[in-house]
């Protein structure tokens, strides 16, 4: 009987050994961004593999030892523009073999994401990047230098729509996702800004896909960004928690409990969407990255406050006053940053509302006003916006009353009469009551 028993356990041992050295691929998913596409592979457990490049045709092949695929790769939503096909063999009898043919020569990478709190399970993170070209060279909203005297250029505004891709972000009641909601919310902000003379907004995010956190900042710096925005929809771990927040960095630690909940949350977002750990900032460039910062908190502050406003006109706000926190997407030096919360998703109302067409237009339009407003009043040097507050200064506006002529009008205010015509941008020196001349102030 105790022979039978070290044989039954003997095979056990076996057993758990065979299932502990196959690494499966139980599910393959395409992220598609401008300027590479992603592929995540789940693993059944940590696993090594080889990864290398073969050409005419051009193709991207995968191997993992002691390996099967356990799903159908032909059921593998792939929106790539760049990525023909994927197929699968074995070799070596044991072994899986993932080979991605490419429509050209795509330099590649890969990594591996270990298991954290929202997702459990391995992840092998693809990355092929697009070749480069005129169009992804860099972002398409960018300030000249030689703009800056002429007054003319555009206030530029960073729109960074949180989450995406592999990070759904928080997923509410009817299982909405914030990573859906919060871009909704930045495209209808983008458009606000399109229409709005002065201003050009730079989408941080264009899809569904993720982006680092510092990524997300260092894009909006090489678009010489003058303000960015993250929008966000959290969710709370008591589901009554609700209304609107806006965030600034913190360098002293969080105003509140869910200020800290939600940051930590969102500084763990990296882990979930899929990064590499190979690139971090060291002690003295994060010292630096401080002392910098320091200079943009007033602006930042100002600014959440002119959207804090706005938001309490059409949403219960969760705290009224800007609130502080260590978010890492917000560690931008050279522009203030904001992180705007719209709601919480975790909240069975505020989550109905977020998932509204209605809502998010409304929600847009108030972070949009609250921009304005500030720009208005502070409009950075050498933009059209600084241009038109010093003209506005610079002339008044005179109401044409009967018995008036342009060159009494001249004389009063000592020009000569084709200034004044020009300055006016009229053809003759003919008035009607009523009529609006710009007069110089004097």
């Amino acid at each position: 009987m105790k022979w039978k028993i070290r044989q039954l356990a003997g095979l056990l041992m076996l057993l758990m050994a065979a299932v502990s050295t196959n690494a499966d691929v139980n599910d393959i998913r395409i992220w598609q961004s401008p300027e590479s596409v992603r592929l995540v592979l789940d693993l059944s457990r940590a696993h090594e593999h080889k990864i290398f490049q073969l050409k005419n045709p051009d193709r991207i092949v995968v191997d993992l030892a002691d390996a099967d695929l356990k799903m159908d790769i032909s059921k593998v939503e792939n929106n790539s523009t760049e990525i023909i096909r994927l197929r699968h063999g074995r070799r070596n009898k044991n072994d899986l073999r993932l080979v991605i043919e490419t429509r050209s020569t795509m330099a590649y990478s890969s990594f591996p994401v270990a298991p954290n709190e929202e997702i459990r399970h391995d992840r092998l993170v693809i990355d092929l990047d697009r070749p480069v070209t005129g169009a992804t060279a860099r972002p398409a909203v960018v300030k000249k230098a030689d703009s800056y005297e002429a007054s003319s250029r555009d206030i530029i505004i960073a729109i960074d729509a949180g989450h995406g891709g592999e990070d759904p972000g928080a997923i509410g009641p009817g299982k909405v996702k914030e990573k859906h909601v919060v871009l909704a919310i930045a495209r209808e902000l983008q458009r606000l800004l399109n229409n709005e003379s002065g201003f050009a907004p730079y989408m941080v995010r264009t899809g569904d896909y993720y982006v680092g956190l510092r990524d997300r900042s260092e894009k909006a710096r090489k678009a010489n960004a003058d303000f960015f925005v993250s929008i966000h929809a959290d969710a709370f771990k008591h589901p009554s928690a609700k209304g609107s927040s806006v965030f600034v960095l913190s360098d002293r630690g969080a105003t509140s409990e869910t200020a800290r909940y939600l940051a930590d949350k969102e500084n763990a977002s990296d882990l979930i969407g899929g990064v590499t750990l190979g690139d971090r900032d060291d002690h003295l460039a994060l010292t630096l990255l401080d002392l910098s910062m320091t200079h943009k908190r007033t602006a930042s502050v100002q600014i959440g406050e002119e959207i804090l406003g706005e938001m309490g006109k059409i949403s219960k706000l969760h705290k009224r006053d800007v609130e502080e926190a260590a978010f890492v997407v917000l560690k931008s030096p050279d522009m203030p940053a904001l992180l705007v919360e719209t709601g919480f998703i975790s909240n069975p109302s505020e989550a109905r509302q977020l998932q509204t067409e209605s809502y998010q237009k409304k929600m847009a339009r108030a972070i949009f006003n609250g921009i304005r407003d500030y720009f208005y009043r502070h409009p950075p040097a050498g933009t059209m916006v600084a241009a038109r507050q010093k003209a506005a200064n610079t002339f008044v506006e005179y109401v044409v009353r009967k018995g008036d002529t342009l060159s009494e009008l001249a004389v009063q205010n000592g020009m000569d009469v084709k200034a004044l015509r020009d300055l006016n941008g009229l053809n003759s020196d003919s008035l009607r009551v009523g009529q609006r001349l710009r007069i110089p102030n004097s």
